[in-house]
């Protein structure tokens, strides 16, 4: 039905009525939207160890090749692979025949300058007793005093031929150097073998406590020292080890020494740590990682990961509720990450609710309702 001119206003008061009716119900509520609900987390400030997990190859504390110091045929071996085995415990045996004939040699020849000796000195005496009667000349008496020095050199160059007689017979008994795990043989019984070659016979390995070798970048050192921090390098720090299935070995390690070098083509530098192997868990080559101490912050916050994002400049920010529940807008300093928090040393102060749900519908100055988020239920088996 068209509308005539006495109808069209009637219409527009109407739907202007009905537009002003919500307005004037929303004036009458109070008008103003309700605070928006916000999970937040009460900050709290603690001393932060910073560690840095690094790889690693688990190395022997000690090592020793085994070769013969004297040539000859291998007649027995003594000792069983695998096995630990003591400092000078007998591990193989070189035929000794020739060198017994050879100390035989040596020890006819000292009894043989010995007697030669006996007879320089009865002669130096006779030559004196002449000598006092004027019966004999001072020449003569000084060719019998030098015949006596001979014979008490040829004396000591016997001895010395003995001795090196006796050290090489005793070394046709091959012996360890150190005590340790001993490896596989690597000859067998009848093989000829020579002093000094370059093939060992068995390797034997200190297995308790082992050493780890791991590198670090030198800028970071020198970020941390920077910044008045050090490396853990006391004794009391303590170093834990992950294996390569996972796992945390049972003992904690310390750090035993840093290279005072850094490597010119990689910028790293070389921490050896030292870990107890009781059990012989750890063998020599396995890959391990290591997490080290690096510093300690004193007074740092931890807050959760998300809570805090970045700027347009990527800068991290946090959203806080104040005391009077109105969010602020902070702009952190953040150190490095540990687990699902940030350690924050600006920005962040210990009482601080930082809001960890909702961030999408709040902005800096708008009141909000904080709740504090309920702590994580320990994890059931």
């Amino acid at each position: 039905m068209p509308l005539n001119r006495y109808s069209l206003p009637i219409f527009l008061a109407g739907f202007a009525l009905l537009l002003t009716v919500p307005f004037a119900q929303a004036q009458q509520q109070g008008g103003e939207r309700p605070p928006m609900p916000v999970t937040v987390v009460t900050l709290e400030a603690s001393d932060v160890t910073l560690t840095s997990t690094l790889p690693g190859r688990v190395t022997a504390s000690g090592v020793a090749e085994v070769r013969p110091q004297v040539s000859g045929i291998v007649t027995e071996r003594l000792f069983e692979e695998g096995k630990p085995v003591e400092q000078g415990a007998a591990l193989y045996r070189i035929d000794p025949a020739s060198y017994e004939a050879a100390k035989a040699v040596a020890e006819a020849s000292l009894a043989q300058a010995e007697a030669q000796f006996r007879a320089a000195d009865r002669e130096k005496t006779r030559q004196e007793e002449l000598r006092q009667r004027n019966v004999t000349s001072q020449q003569v008496l000084d060719d019998a005093i030098a015949a006596l020095d001979a014979a008490a050199a040829a004396v000591k160059v016997a001895e010395a031929q003995v001795l090196a007689a006796t050290i090489d017979l005793d070394r046709t008994t091959i012996s360890a150097p150190i005590s340790g795990t001993v490896g596989l043989s690597q000859t067998t019984q009848g093989a000829l073998v020579t002093a000094g070659q370059a093939n060992a016979l068995t390797v034997i390995r200190k297995l308790d406590p082992v050493y780890v070798d791991v590198t670090q970048s030198a800028a970071e050192i020198l970020h941390w020292r920077r910044q008045g921090q050090r490396l853990a390098e006391d004794e009391n720090v303590r170093v834990s080890l992950r294996l390569a299935d996972g796992g945390l070995y049972d003992h904690e390690g310390i750090l035993a020494a840093a290279e005072p070098h850094v490597n010119e083509q990689t910028g790293v530098i070389v921490l050896r740590l030292e870990f107890p192997n009781p059990d012989l868990f750890l063998l020599p080559g396995m890959y391990v990682q290591v997490e080290l101490p690096q510093a300690k912050i004193e007074n740092a916050i931890l807050a959760p990961q998300e809570g805090v994002s970045r700027d347009r400049r990527g800068r991290p920010v946090a959203m806080v509720v104040n005391a009077e529940n109105q969010v602020e807008s902070r702009e952190l300093s953040v150190q490095r990450d540990i687990s699902n928090q940030w350690v924050v040393t600006e920005g962040l102060a210990p009482g601080d609710r930082i809001i960890v749900a909702g961030l999408q519908k709040v902005s800096p100055g708008m009141t909000v309702v904080p709740e504090e988020r309920a702590a994580a239920a320990p994890a059931s088996n």
